[in-house]
């Protein structure tokens, strides 16, 4: 095809359509980032807190919404724009920005070994609590991270009073012995995991990636989505009727957005069509139904 009947497109994607057509439906399984405004301020809250020099009471963020919404693709997103280095002078590996998840029960010695593994550093899973936090603690200081982003903090509620007290101690002495900023990432539970602790409503700046409702930043979320899908014709995805019927099935959730127009996208794809009409969100609507 001619690149300029492929205009709708952005330039890696025009490339993608001329592919066959298992080569595009593979393409489609692929992570992808698409801008939108909340996203980008949140990147910028994260990277305002990575240039924060240490200090007594470090600034952290409290990062929450609906579970597929696109915290984890944003917390994603800035791990990778901040990457491992080699240091020279010191001859060890940097670790700007850490990330790890809390157990799904707020279990310490399951924190400590999971950081460990996230670090990749070796160890006896089956050694006491002590020694692994010594060991991640020293880790920690030699790679000299500047950020720590603690995914699915939500699950401190799985546990009981003590065990939510015992986490939340944790996550406050790192903060204090590291002096980094944390960032903790979850679902609208961790505001109330944290809110037993005012020492932690205090220190953690809540940010929340709400749903998405009717309007233009959404009607512009679709015609990205629109520019990175590799079909061969225009979709109009911005139109109101797509955009209330993909708001109407997705729930206002980003993921589920993505995912409705991707396997609205296949459909396409397969019988020869090329563009996203109603006709195929209500086929994907059934298929998931």
């Amino acid at each position: 095809m001619k690149h300029d009947e492929l205009a709708h497109l952005l330039p890696a994607a025009r490339e993608q359509a001329q592919l066959g057509n298992e080569e595009r439906v593979k393409s489609l399984l692929r992570d992808r980032w698409i801008d939108y405004p909340r996203a980008t301020e949140a990147l910028q809250v994260l990277q305002r807190l990575y240039e924060t020099p240490p200090r007594d009471r470090m600034p952290c963020l409290l990062l929450h919404g609906d579970s597929n919404i696109g915290k984890t693709k944003i917390t994603a997103k800035f791990r990778r724009a901040h990457p491992n280095e080699f240091d020279e002078r010191r001859g060890v590996e940097r670790c700007p920005v850490v990330t790890v998840q809390m157990p799904p029960t707020p279990d310490q010695h399951r924190f400590y070994s999971g950081l460990l593994f996230e670090l990749g550093a070796p160890h006896n899973a089956a050694a006491g609590l002590a020694s692994l936090e010594r060991l991640a603690r020293d880790i920690l200081k030699t790679m000299s991270p500047q950020m720590l982003i603690v995914d699915e903090v939500h699950h401190l509620l799985a546990g009981t009073y003590r065990e939510q007290r015992a986490s939340l101690n944790l996550l406050k002495y790192l903060a204090n012995d590291l002096k980094i900023s944390m960032v903790l990432v979850g679902t609208r539970d961790a505001v109330l995991a944290l809110q037993t602790d005012p020492q932690m409503v205090s220190r953690y700046r809540p940010f929340e990636i709400p749903r998405w409702r009717e309007s233009d930043n959404l009607r512009r979320l679709l015609a990205a989505f629109e520019k990175v899908l590799p079909l061969r014709k225009p979709s109009d995805l911005s139109r109101r009727e797509i955009v209330q019927y993909v708001l109407e099935l997705s729930g206002g959730l980003t993921g589920a957005i993505s995912t409705i127009l991707n396997d609205a996208a296949e459909l396409s794809i397969r019988n020869g069509d090329e563009f996203i009409g109603i006709s195929h969100l209500e086929r994907v609507a059934r298929e998931h139904a």
